[in-house]
């Protein structure tokens, strides 16, 4: 488990803001709850080509997570870029049309609409649907929903780092974290050469993206602070980048994160999505 004490102190200005945020959560959630089920809307975007272009910094890579599956959340899920990746379960509450399961989604975008909470893609916002009546939702354009946050689960696969195109050694480095499981936020990430105990931070730059311009020389180790629970807890992979480490390229960071972070909520799951 972390120690905030001394992770903080050692980079005050940066850390100050995440530290208060999670006092704040500590304090003032009253019932814990993993599975906290939020009533909204949701409509759908008529382009796929709309999720390509969005916030978490995904590219055309998105297209291809969560089978298509995805979403822009509102800024209290979207959270500055650290709700990037975060899974889904979506469900409409008109049960002539839709389905009691719903439909997990993934989020890769802002939506700057706070009329409602998710954006979905076309193929999402159908899978809600009873059989044979997806292009009935459709034609619905906004539905009333509920939705919980749920783990994103990866099998085989484990959290991966893209080298961003802007990369450039010796003085750059930004670092795109794809296939994060579990149901947590990164808030916080170190760099440092392989078997050295002198850490850098890196800044979120947007979205899914980190960056800094202190790159140690050789082959690179991560270090990670994610929510879990109420509190904050390390991940550490220990040998990620190779020192010929290239840009467009995404390596293997040989460790998962399989964490659930608590909620405070008055409105739990009470089991019946299944």
């Amino acid at each position: 488990m972390l120690d905030f004490s001394s992770f903080f102190c050692g980079n005050l200005k940066n850390r100050m803001a995440i530290f208060l945020c999670f006092l704040f959560l500590i304090i003032s959630s009253a019932t814990g709850c993993d599975r906290c089920v939020h009533q909204s809307k949701a409509a759908y975007f008529s382009k796929a080509s709309a999720l390509s272009s969005g916030a978490c910094g995904y590219g055309s890579m998105a297209i291809g997570f969560n089978s298509g599956h995805l979403a822009a959340g509102v800024s209290s899920l979207y959270k500055d870029g650290a709700g990037c990746g975060a899974c889904f379960q979506i469900r409409c509450k008109n049960t002539s049309l839709c389905s009691s399961r719903g439909t997990r989604v993934m989020v890769t975008d802002l939506n700057r609409d706070n009329q409602t909470d998710f954006v979905l893609s076309s193929r999402a916002f159908m899978a809600m649907a009873n059989k044979d009546m997806g292009q009935g939702i459709l034609k619905q354009g906004i539905l009333d929903v509920e939705y919980k946050r749920v783990p994103c689960e990866y099998k085989n696969q484990n959290l991966a780092v893209r080298v961003e195109e802007s990369s450039k050694k010796p003085n750059y480095l930004a670092i795109k974290l794809l296939y994060q499981g579990g149901q947590t936020e990164v808030v916080a990430m170190d760099v440092a050469k392989v078997g050295s105990s002198n850490w850098g931070f890196m800044s979120r730059n947007h979205g899914a993206v980190w960056d800094t311009d202190r790159v140690p020389a050789g082959a690179l180790q991560f270090r990670f602070v994610i929510t879990a629970g109420f509190d904050g807890k390390w991940i550490w992979a220990q040998n990620v980048l190779p020192e010929d480490w290239k840009p467009g390229m995404t390596y293997d960071s040989g460790v998962q994160i399989t964490d659930i972070a608590q909620e405070g909520c008055s409105d739990c799951d009470d089991g019946s999505w299944k």
